[in-house]
């Protein structure tokens, strides 16, 4: 049988009342605003997916999310996690995370995987970044992919990949 612990409400070391219930099932938080998870959005992806281009291209139009971000002081904390790898010995794939149609990263992304030993398999692949948008504006994030020339990369090689942002009150 499990524990239950009730509460009407937990103080800091202040004694100050930082939540408090009100017994049928509102919860009230009088905690500053700033840093607080607004909303949160996330995707999963558990298709394997690959490409030949020197240039970042959609990873994978599953490994994307929208969010409307409720305050333009808003800071989106964007996360993937997937693996990736190139199929080719001493080439690379690389992994990014792009905001519409801006790159977060820089030309190489958030990971470089490079296949030291010539075989096939994936590895961990993960990138995050807190970004500030400044927008009201439904905005989208997604998982893009590159790789190295004469070579091709993979994505959500023997695994599944996601996607999860937070807008975080600024």
């Amino acid at each position: 049988m499990g524990s239950i612990i009730k509460v009407n409400e937990y103080k800091d070391f202040g004694n100050n009342a930082i939540i408090t219930s009100d017994g049928a099932g509102t919860v009230t938080s009088t905690a500053p605003g700033i840093g607080k998870i607004i909303q949160a959005v996330s995707a999963t992806d558990t298709t394997e997916r690959n490409t030949t281009s020197t240039t970042f291209v959609t990873a994978s139009n599953t490994l994307s999310v929208a969010i409307t971000p409720l305050t333009t002081s808003s800071k989106i904390f964007v996360i993937v996690s997937t693996s990736c790898y190139n199929g080719t010995a001493s080439k690379a794939a690389y992994l990014t995370i792009y905001r519409d149609a801006s790159n977060l990263g820089n030309s190489n992304g958030f990971v470089r995987a490079l296949n030291s030993a010539g075989g096939a398999g994936g590895s961990g692949a993960s990138a995050s970044i807190l970004d500030s948008p400044s927008t009201t504006s439904a905005i989208t994030y997604q998982a893009y992919l590159r790789a190295d020339s004469g070579s091709t990369a993979y994505l959500n090689a023997n695994s599944s990949g996601f996607i999860t942002v937070f807008e975080v009150a600024g």
